[in-house]
């Protein structure tokens, strides 16, 4: 089997920009804050984990909970919004707790291995194989250890001001973000309530009705009884 470099590239790339680790800097920054330590290392693993699950099983692990990808991103949107919220108004809204990290929630979820990300590994299913998707996963996965590692370098960069306007900032993105993830998802509710009408067809009633009248009228009586009713027969 010969390997394409440009379908790697395309997937690798792809996975970068819908995890967004560079953007994602002053949540960890603020979730770092908040829990006192973040362990980059488990944090990477665990969301690489469930990447790779996720890419192994995914569809089947939502069909067994009875859930659809669309429901899965909704969810995720609501807690990436309440993220976003937080960092717009300054609120509290997940309590911290000083003695344990936010390594697994929400660093590792939903910032890293988020409902889009997963959502998008089991759509690039679909136009690639799943070599060039694992590959992709591992390559994302240094580059969000990097990031995690190098945050007190970037800290003392951007200084206290400075983590204050960008994550502002991007508290906002944050909020559109999920906006436009619920708005996407939340129209596939609503298209399949609608198509669980039933429209009874015209030519149900007309076959209903000739076929009682043939049982309770003899055939020639039937037969005129028709021929009246549709004249151009």
């Amino acid at each position: 089997m010969n390997f394409e470099f440009d379908q790697l590239v395309t997937v690798t790339f792809t996975l970068f920009a819908v995890i967004d680790i560079v953007g994602s800097i002053p949540i960890l920054v603020s979730v770092k804050e908040k829990s006192g330590a973040i362990k980059e290392l488990r944090a990477t693993l665990i969301s690489g984990a469930i990447m790779i699950l996720f890419l192994f099983a995914g569809q089947q692990f939502l069909n067994i909970l009875g859930l659809d990808k669309h429901s899965f991103a909704i969810g995720g949107s609501i807690v990436i919004f309440f993220i976003g919220l937080e960092m717009v108004l300054g609120l509290e809204i997940f309590k911290s707790d000083k003695d344990v990290s936010g390594t697994v929630v929400p660093i590792a979820f939903p910032i890293i291995a988020g409902s889009g990300t997963l959502t998008t590994i089991m759509s690039l299913k679909a136009n690639y194989e799943q070599q060039y998707i694992l590959v992709g996963i591992i390559i994302n996965l240094v580059l969000v250890y990097i990031v995690l590692k190098s945050l007190k370098w970037i800290e003392r960069m951007l200084g206290k001001s400075g983590l204050i306007a960008v994550r502002k900032f991007f508290g906002v993105i944050l909020l559109a973000i999920a906006v436009k993830i619920f708005g996407s998802n939340i129209g596939y509710f609503g298209k399949n309530n609608a198509s669980g009408f039933y429209i009874e067809p015209p030519s149900t009633k007309t076959e209903s009705t000739v076929s009682s009248c043939t049982k309770v009228l003899p055939a020639r009586q039937a037969i005129i009884l028709v021929n009246a009713s549709f004249p151009s027969l």
